[in-house]
């Protein structure tokens, strides 16, 4: 597992690289080819315009009575006249021209200007309103000039003035952004996607990683936990069978007490486990009764005065909240106030442990607070303390014993007696664990 979850990592996080990049190459590939795509229409739209102003198919005749012009025949009139685009449609016409050729074209949405002008220095010229606004930024904008030549056999053929058209696209790269645009949002929401599995995969992994962690160090904790007293049962069996204690009831009946404690202690251990595997599951029945939080402070406090003296501690007691009627489990109760002050007991510094327990009332609740002086917790423990398996040693390491169950059972039955528990602790100075019920109304 140590080996393939790197390299799991490792493939998984180029294949996601890489699909970005390739993505990256094949974004920017659409973008060029579509641009190519648009300018090509541009010009084809723009020739097709230029084609139908040139065509021979204007009102010549009518033109002269407009002007209050009279021709004998209509060769004179037009050599004469030598009609423009300009002379013969107005600026509205021509934009109505160029909007058809870019319907036709697939550029029905796309915004433009134009202008139609002679080759003069001071000719004439016809513009639509923002025309000079875009000419002048030619980075941007996509800029098609055609010359306006008549078509071959036409009337106008070499007597039309020499003219251009000249039409703008303005902003070209929002145009083209806004054309593979939706490929641009498939390509982020799968992205997002694959990133989101791959999370959820890498933690998979880590979480799976962390239960094997726990599952070993729960067997060498349970292994050891056991160990301990069935070598002290085995010898005491040996020592049974010796015809010297056999024959001393004295000696016979301490070793068969010594049998019974370490049965006892083994019990205790697997009950342990038994009850968190009943509160993961829910599974856990609550007595619930009136009972006073400081009666089992106390009951607790004297259960604990022995090996409180083999570690040179004491006890600060402080309980002065005014209200201390709780509803609860009154086994339960006793066995978290109990751990609580044992894992004080357990985790002192060698020079003693002072244990100050107070409780006061807070918004219809009492809280009970429990700190001590002992070796305190680093950052990291004090965000898993309520783990299940977790300990703040490895599973290898025995100087503290346990399965590392205690303050999971403690924050389970807090929880179900609708209460809240957290920590707060120093490294080196010591531990302070806050837990409040609600009061029984």
């Amino acid at each position: 597992m140590k080996k393939i979850f790197p390299a799991i990592a490792v493939l998984i996080t180029l294949s996601l690289l890489g699909l970005i990049y390739f993505q990256f190459i094949w974004l920017t590939s659409a973008h060029k080819t579509k641009e190519k795509q648009l300018k090509e229409n541009i010009f084809l739209a723009t020739s097709e315009a230029a084609e139908r102003l040139m065509e021979d198919k204007s009102n010549l005749f009518n033109l002269d009575k407009k002007k209050g012009h009279q021709f004998t025949n209509d060769k004179m009139k037009l050599e004469i006249l030598r009609p423009s685009v300009m002379q013969r449609f107005t600026k509205d016409e021509i934009g109505a021209i160029i909007r058809k050729s870019m319907n036709i074209h697939m550029l029905e949405d796309v915004p433009f200007e134009f202008a139609v002008s002679d080759n003069s220095i001071v000719g004439d010229q016809v513009q639509s309103d923002n025309f000079f606004k875009y000419f002048i930024d030619s980075a941007h904008n996509t800029n098609v000039a055609l010359p306006l030549l008549p078509p071959p056999g036409s009337s106008f053929e070499n007597l039309a003035k020499e003219e251009f058209l000249v039409v703008i696209v303005p902003h070209q790269n929002q145009i083209v952004f806004k054309e593979i645009l939706w490929f641009i949002l498939g390509s982020i929401l799968f992205t997002l996607i694959i990133i989101t599995a791959f999370f959820l995969t890498i933690r998979a992994l880590l979480r799976q990683k962390k239960l094997s962690e726990i599952k070993s160090d729960f067997i060498n904790n349970m292994t050891h936990e056991f160990k301990t007293p069935l070598a002290t049962i085995s010898l005491a069996v040996d020592a049974l069978k010796n015809e010297k204690v056999v024959s001393n009831p004295e000696k016979s009946g301490y070793f068969i007490d010594i049998i019974k404690e370490e049965n006892k202690r083994m019990n205790k251990q697997v009950e342990t486990i038994l009850q968190a595997a009943l509160l993961d599951r829910k599974e856990i029945q609550l007595n619930l009764k009136m009972i006073s939080l400081h009666q089992l402070i106390t009951n607790a406090v004297k259960n604990i005065t022995l090996p409180l003296e083999e570690k040179h501690g004491k006890i600060e007691l402080n309980i002065e909240a005014a209200s201390d009627m709780i509803m609860a489990d009154e086994l339960h109760m006793a066995n978290i106030i109990g751990n609580m002050l044992d894992n004080a007991i357990k985790y002192a510094k060698p020079e003693g442990v002072i244990i100050h327990i107070s409780t006061k009332n807070a918004n219809k609740k009492i809280i009970l607070s429990i700190k001590d002086n002992g070796i305190g917790m680093a950052k990291e423990t004090i965000s898993r303390i309520f783990e299940k398996f977790y300990r703040a040693h490895t599973g290898n390491i025995h100087n503290v014993k346990g399965f590392g169950l205690g303050l999971s059972y403690v924050k389970s039955v807090v929880e179900a007696h609708n209460g809240t528990i957290k920590s707060e602790s120093t490294l080196g100075i010591g531990s302070n664990f806050i837990i409040s019920f609600p009061l029984a109304s």
